[in-house]
């Protein structure tokens, strides 16, 4: 709804400071370090712990081109002084590209089907063969990393271009650009989660795997919205573009798809348990042993219970400081679920976690952080000549 707004808008430079930068860049070296040192001593803990990295950061990347695209596709006016911090998530979006080419050194050591031997003694994953092969892997990472970095290019690249040219053409180009994508990635990203992490057990299948990715995506990529226009607004950076009225309407989303992603994780485990199929049960047989049930109840928990009931009342969408608590909750279980999605497929009945997994996650959260940077000293934080700005200044949350 429209309402009265304020009209001390101040809208300054981005600069990171010091302390921020040499905290990415310190990220940075450790994740180096670790890289090397895993090359060296421990090249099975080092993939595990590279994948589950490169994949949480990637979501994070693509989810900001995500919900670029669905306010593109929608036309949505509230949201335009805020699409901007969406944008620079995509920053990371060459990264994806690299850290593939750099996955497929550690290709024999994740996935079974990517050694001969394996196939040849198991008649389950010979019928996959078709699909679970190298060369074929390689061509839809590419295609998918490839496609990801085409369409951000387009889509972000129209509106930064219409900071300088104040073209509105090119706000509606975006429309049919984020459609196109939309439809790119809802296959893509599904094939790339199936690659990257179901096919780590080549003998079982969900048919909604793609989908409980994608809720825990998107999830996250709200979590870290949040935490980011939360940052921005204590800079005073953006002063009177955004509120927490804008705040607000992203944590509905956060709360919306906590919802949604706990819906598919039970949908997943219900249809699997009902069936009681042996190809499928395998899947959730391994994560209730020893320490794995430990971490499968602590998603129920802590991805689901605690922040729906969290961010239930309106009070405590607009809580910045209640905010910040339930978004950094989330990033880290988003990171829980990703890596109970792969180590158990490793380490039957414990968990294992320590410098390889910390120092893999910095390595990427330290690219992240850096790209992102470098994106909002190059441009401007709000897209301050697109048509339907003047929505975004009068938005006003009732309820």
């Amino acid at each position: 709804m429209a309402g009265t707004h304020s009209t001390n808008l101040h809208l300054e430079k981005y600069e990171p400071s010091q302390r921020l930068k040499t905290a990415s860049y310190a990220f940075i070296a450790i994740g180096v370090i670790g890289f090397l040192v895993g090359l060296l001593k421990n090249q099975d803990r080092l993939w595990t712990s590279y994948l589950v990295a490169f994949y949480y950061v990637t979501c994070l990347g693509v989810g900001g081109l995500f919900f670029t695209a669905i306010q593109n596709v929608a036309k949505a006016g509230w949201s335009t002084s805020i699409r901007r911090i969406s944008e620079g998530m995509t920053s990371f979006l060459p990264v994806v590209l690299v850290g593939s080419v750099v996955l497929l050194a550690g290709l024999k050591k994740l996935y079974p089907w990517a050694n001969a031997e394996v196939v040849a003694g198991n008649p389950m994953i010979e019928a996959k063969v078709a699909y679970l092969n190298v060369g074929f892997l390689v061509v839809r990472l590419l295609i998918f990393a490839l496609g990801m970095l085409f369409f951000g290019k387009k889509i972000v690249g129209n509106s930064l271009k219409q900071d300088s040219t104040g073209d509105e053409n090119l706000t509606h180009k975006n429309v049919g650009w984020s459609i196109g994508w939309i439809l790119f990635f809802s296959l893509s990203f599904s094939l790339f989660s199936v690659d990257l992490l179901m096919s780590l057990l080549p003998t079982w299948y969900s048919t909604i795997f793609g989908i409980y990715c994608f809720s825990g995506l998107f999830q996250s990529s709200l979590a870290f919205m949040i935490l980011i226009m939360l940052y921005m607004k204590r800079q005073g950076v953006v002063q009177g573009y955004y509120t927490i009225d804008h705040v607000h309407d992203v944590a509905k989303y956060l709360k919306a798809f906590t919802v949604f992603w706990a819906y598919i994780a039970f949908s997943q485990f219900m249809l699997i348990w009902y069936a009681n199929i042996p190809e499928e049960t395998e899947f959730y047989l391994l994560r209730a042993d020893g320490g794995w049930m430990a971490i499968s109840m602590s998603l129920l928990f802590f991805k689901f219970i605690i922040p729906f009931l969290a961010l239930l009342p309106r009070g405590a969408k607009r809580n910045e400081s209640h905010l910040t608590v339930m978004c950094v909750l989330i990033l880290v279980m988003q990171y829980v679920d990703i890596y109970w999605l792969v180590y158990p497929n490793f380490y039957e009945g414990h968990v294992v976690f320590g410098f390889y997994e910390i120092s893999m996650l910095l390595l990427f959260l330290g690219i992240f952080l850096s790209t992102m940077m470098k994106f909002f000293q190059k441009n401007s934080v709000v897209a301050l000549k697109d048509p339907r700005l003047h929505e975004a200044l009068t938005h006003h949350v009732t309820y």
